[in-house]
């Protein structure tokens, strides 16, 4: 595969929900990309959505809720972002709210990401600021531990100390 083609496509897949880093980096280091560049382009891909997502999602899916064709998954998506948001006023204090989100974020499974983050915070109403910082930094994390996993060290050291 041209090597242009593999980052265009790792970029894209970053920005897909649900999906996002926990398949963007792990296509891009099976097909022998350079993993410092799958792992920039993976951020930056899954980044890019982010300040939409918190300033028009919301609107969009209220809007969308009770539509004949749409309304089904608009629904879903708002009780996602709802339960996410929930999960992370339960988990802290308003001062903590940073670093649930991005402790949220950082949990490299699906269903938790910039995405479903992004959406919790602008459910809660968290400064734009702050919460793009917090999922910025959970994908930050998110991509190193998705790197680790692609490459096999979590394996690696799982041997050494078996």
């Amino acid at each position: 595969m041209n090597s242009t083609l593999g980052y265009i496509i790792v970029f894209l897949v970053s920005m897909v929900p649900i999906v996002e880093l926990r398949g963007a980096i792990p296509i891009g280091i099976g097909w022998n990309l350079d993993p410092i560049a799958v792992y920039i382009i993976s951020i930056i891909g899954n980044m890019l959505p982010v300040p939409f997502i918190y300033l028009f999602a919301r609107k969009v899916l209220l809007w969308g809720k009770d539509k004949k064709y749409i309304g089904k998954f608009f629904t879903f998506c708002l009780e996602k972002g709802e339960k996410g948001g929930r999960k992370l006023e339960e988990k802290a204090s308003k001062n903590g709210l940073f670093i649930a989100l991005m402790l949220f974020v950082a949990i490299p499974l699906p269903g938790t990401g910039a995405w479903t983050g992004t959406l919790g915070a602008s459910m809660l109403d968290i400064d734009f600021k702050r919460s793009t910082l917090a999922v910025l930094c959970g994908v930050l994390i998110a991509g190193v531990l998705m790197g680790l996993a692609s490459m096999g060290l979590f394996g690696a050291i799982g041997k050494i100390f078996m």
